[in-house]
């Protein structure tokens, strides 16, 4: 696993063996930057379930001016600072061990970021209510964007509902908002699209206008 581009371009990191921490696939990475390439630069970053830290670490490259790295696990926050030191990004990254919720919770009203990563373990729920803690306590600045990974499954889907705005829709709010109608009414839906069995969908806060 290598950062794509950037100052740091080239640099190999390192990964956690484990379900857990499954690192974003290279074709999947690739088209999750190709969606933000113009919301990077300049910008605040927070990479929530950072496993490795490759996504915080490749927007840091690319131009973002920090980031904050969280993970619960201790040996995931090992290898990112590792990661962060190899990369020679450290002195933009801020790297702390503790749950989602609680850093959430605990950054609501003092922190604002322009660029949010959510890429949690698969067989979980943790997208939702990460939306829902990040639009309580205001942490996404008016225009930010916030990059969900979530699993799509390993059924082969078809071609046409690939394109179909309808099954996309759908599949979005289960597997990014939960179901949650209101949950989903906060949120602009930018873009979403497959890679494997991954589903990147790339979001943006409502304005109090919308």
């Amino acid at each position: 696993m290598r950062i794509i581009t950037g100052i740091a371009r080239g640099a190999v990191l390192t990964t956690l063996e484990g379900e857990n921490t499954r690192p974003t696939g290279e074709r999947a990475k690739e088209a999750l930057f190709s969606m933000i390439q113009f919301d990077i630069e300049g910008r605040r970053a927070l990479d929530l379930f950072a496993g490795s830290g490759q996504l915080g670490l490749e927007a840091v490259s690319r131009g973002a001016v920090s980031c904050v790295f969280i993970d619960e696990a201790r040996e995931a926050v090992e290898v990112i600072l590792a990661n962060a030191k190899k990369a020679r990004l450290f002195d933009k990254c801020r790297i702390s061990t503790g749950s989602y919720a609680t850093y959430l919770k605990n950054a609501a009203g003092r922190e604002e970021f322009d660029l949010i990563f959510l890429d949690p373990p698969y067989a979980s729920d943790y997208i939702a209510e990460a939306l829902r803690l990040i639009s309580e306590g205001g942490l996404l600045r008016a225009g930010g964007r916030i990059v969900c990974e979530s699993d799509n499954g390993t059924a082969p889907v078809k071609k046409k509902d690939q394109k179909s705005e309808e099954y996309n829709n759908g599949k979005v709010m289960e597997q990014v908002f939960g179901g949650d109608e209101e949950l989903a009414s906060k949120y602009n839906v930018v873009k979403t699209a497959l890679y494997g069995r991954s589903r990147i969908t790339l979001l943006e806060g409502k304005s109090e206008e919308e």
